[in-house]
């Protein structure tokens, strides 16, 4: 291949149509790196250093010190994510010439489906039940154990009512849901109305909620709001369920809140770091079901937001407009 191509590297193998995609590229000279582990710092640091378009994922960190390792040729980084809180967009305005395109739109339905299962999961106690299963029954049907909760006639609590709390809130209105209610920097009329929500302070959903699902952006006045003060204002049989991003929850906080029973269950997608040890107090915790962030992991959804984060980057090389850009 042409050594005059531009080179596009991409850190991590991509879902199989998308990667098809990738390889039959003829246009850029593709770099990938493939390795089922995630790609060193140093690599890192060396792809960037020669390739005019970066394709990352949300576990490599896009800091100061990875832009100002950019060589001059480099005009655009894509993610394959909708979140982008792990590239330093502070570094990336002030260095300048460098575009990031994100995956917006189509992890929505995927997300909002995975934030349903762990809320049932949550509320019917699976992981008692595969565990009493994994045993061997546990002494069979019970009339009196293992009993979970339903979710007729409940007040779900919605933190950021984006496209992902939208569709949540949707999916779970015909469970029997009978009130909706939704914080966040300001109301949304126009995605509450048809779904009747309500909006409240913060502190005003967590007194309210029987379930609470954290569903906005991690930033600023985000990280860490769901701490020690926020549990003890939360229902002692609220199920909280986190699709959004870990850091958004103080950890040590919540294991306190759960070995106090301040709140009933915690149902988690993402953590700090990604995966937790195996031992970790909260994995091993009987009131805390832990997924391994797989809230957009469908065939469907992995490669759409593959292949835009492919288009982002193409339209970068070539000095065109980003399909979805983030705004510096």
């Amino acid at each position: 291949m042409s050594s005059k191509l531009p080179v596009l590297f991409v850190t991590s193998k991509l879902p199989a149509l998308a990667q098809q995609r990738l390889e039959a590229l003829t246009d850029v000279e593709v770099r990938q790196h493939t390795s089922a582990h995630t790609i060193s710092r140093t690599q890192l640091l060396e792809a960037v250093g020669v390739a005019d378009g970066l394709v990352c994922i949300l576990s490599d960190k896009i800091d100061a010190e990875v832009i100002q390792a950019a060589g001059p040729q480099l005009r655009v980084i894509s993610t394959v994510s909708v979140g982008y809180d792990h590239v330093d967009v502070g570094a990336l305005s002030r260095h300048g010439g460098i575009t990031l395109g994100y995956t917006p739109n189509v992890l929505t339905d995927a997300t909002a489906d995975t934030t349903v299962l762990l809320a049932l999961m949550a509320a019917r106690r699976v992981k008692q039940a595969l565990q009493t299963v994994a045993i061997g029954g546990g002494g069979g049907f019970s009339l009196s154990t293992g009993l979970g909760s339903q979710f007729t006639g409940k007040t779900l609590g919605i933190v950021g009512l984006g496209r992902i709390g939208c569709a949540t809130a949707a999916r779970l209105l015909p469970f029997g849901i009978t009130r909706i209610v939704y914080s966040g920097s300001q109301p949304r009329n126009d995605r509450a109305r048809p779904l009747n929500a309500h909006y409240v302070s913060f502190e005003g959903l967590l007194k309210e909620s029987d379930i609470v699902c954290i569903c906005c952006p991690l930033n600023e006045r985000t990280a860490g709001i769901f701490n020690r003060q926020a549990f003890a204002a939360m229902k002692s049989t609220a199920i909280l369920v986190n699709t959004a991003r870990g850091a958004i929850i103080n950890q040590d906080d919540l294991l306190e809140a759960l070995d106090n029973g301040l709140i009933a269950h915690a149902a988690l997608d993402v953590t700090v770091p990604e995966p937790l040890p195996g031992d970790h107090p909260l994995v091993m915790h009987p009131n805390c079901t832990i997924l391994p962030h797989i809230g957009s992991a469908t065939e469907e959804t992995r490669n759409a937001m593959s292949n835009l984060a492919i288009d982002n980057a193409l339209a970068g090389i070539k000095g065109q407009e980003l399909v979805a850009k983030v705004d510096l």
